[in-house]
């Protein structure tokens, strides 16, 4: 599973009436190199405890220790697993490479250390005394503009609070935000994070973290809790709502029209892009919404994740595993455990419907494939 682009069921008066904080100097985006093709990458191994989903590859050099992986009830890796190989070593000197980018970047404008509350447009911003925190929402708006980077340099630690979320508007893409982190970053429980850590030590997550981006830590290691990590390719699109095939020219499968293509590597469908994020659910190789590798299929359960990007409150939203009713909430972020037994074998989706208080309609789906021979008779839970 890559990563999602998000949509809006977002008022259009917001796009007149918010006033945003200055921008300040123009950023260029930060090359990776080999360490692009990484949701995860650690100095000093990777430890998880829980069905933590990594959507990309993970590795970690010098030391080689990946711990809590494997499968249910254990963490999932749909990508590659580089441990202390050729590879792994060059990620992370590509990694210091990218880190000493983004820390020379600038002159930055310089802001406080609390970062929820504000709309910062595309630039290069560092603190004040050195380090970053969030605490509600902090909106980053790339004013129309696909290519706009955010670059966030501190010179020691992040800390984002428990729900806390970075949003994304105007065409921003997580491949385009980055935080250079000049100690360790931590992140809250159940926060939506995005953009790409870079940092010099450790990243650590507590339960039921959702990112957008990647975790690259150089010389520390990186420790998972119940959490999901998407890593960030940019999109093809233009500046629309930012949906699969949104804008212009569509994602890599998209119609050619505004806002109504079929795919931009996401798994995710929808009319006019989605702001409906899915995650945690088995990829599936070869097709769109897959990265093409990872499990072929899955004959256990697993636990798919909801997350509407909206400022208005939802007036319902559904999910549907092949058409049936599995689950129906008013809230912007829930999860639903998916039984497949009873499930015929072969693909199965998953979709989303949510329509907000103003009648605003966003739709999403996601595939997975269900393996070898099932009851005719489907057992849902929600």
């Amino acid at each position: 599973m890559r990563c999602i682009s998000k949509i809006g069921i977002v008022p259009l008066a917001l796009m007149v009436t918010l006033a945003f904080a200055g921008s300040s100097q123009a950023a260029t985006s930060v090359g990776l190199g080999t360490a692009n093709s990484f949701a995860v990458l650690a100095g000093a191994g990777v430890t998880n405890t829980g069905p933590s989903v990594i959507n990309g590859d993970l590795g970690t050099s010098p030391t080689p220790a990946v711990v809590g992986f494997g499968g249910a009830p254990n963490g999932t890796v749909n990508g590659a697993i580089h441990q202390a190989d050729a590879l792994a070593a060059q990620a992370q000197a590509d990694l210091t490479t990218a880190y000493n980018n983004a820390a020379g970047q600038g002159p930055p404008n310089t802001l406080a250390t609390e970062l929820g509350g504000q709309t910062l447009t595309p630039g290069v911003y560092n603190s004040q005394a050195g380090t970053f925190g969030i605490t509600g929402t902090l909106t980053l708006n790339a004013q129309g503009n696909p290519d706009a980077v955010f670059i966030f340099q501190m010179a020691s630690t992040l800390t984002t609070a428990s729900a806390s979320r970075v949003s994304l508007i105007n065409g921003a893409q997580p491949c385009h935000v980055f935080w250079q982190v000049g100690s360790s970053a931590a992140l809250g429980t159940d926060s939506a994070f995005t953009g790409n850590i870079l940092a010099l030590a450790s990243i650590s997550l507590n339960s039921g973290v959702t990112v957008d981006g990647r975790l690259l830590a150089r010389n520390a290691s990186v420790t998972l809790i119940n959490d999901t990590i998407t890593r960030a390719d940019c999109g093809t699109g233009g500046t629309g709502g930012g949906g699969e095939g949104g804008g212009k020219k569509g994602g890599k499968k998209g119609s050619g029209k505004k806002g109504s293509g079929k795919g931009d590597g996401t798994g995710n469908t929808g009319k006019g892009g989605s702001n409906v994020r899915i995650t945690g659910v088995p990829s599936v190789p070869g097709r769109t919404g897959g990265p093409g590798r990872g499990a072929p299929c899955t004959d256990d359960g697993f636990r798919a994740r909801f997350r509407i990007q909206s400022e208005v409150p939802m007036r319902s939203v559904r999910v549907f595993l092949d058409g049936k009713l599995i689950k129906q909430s008013t809230s912007r972020r829930f999860s639903v455990w998916v039984r497949v037994v009873g499930l015929r074998a072969g693909s199965r989706t998953i979709r989303v419907v949510a329509v907000d208080r103003n009648g605003r309609r966003d739709v999403a789906s996601r595939s997975f494939r269900r393996c070898g021979r099932a009851a005719p008779s489907p057992d849902f839970t929600g």
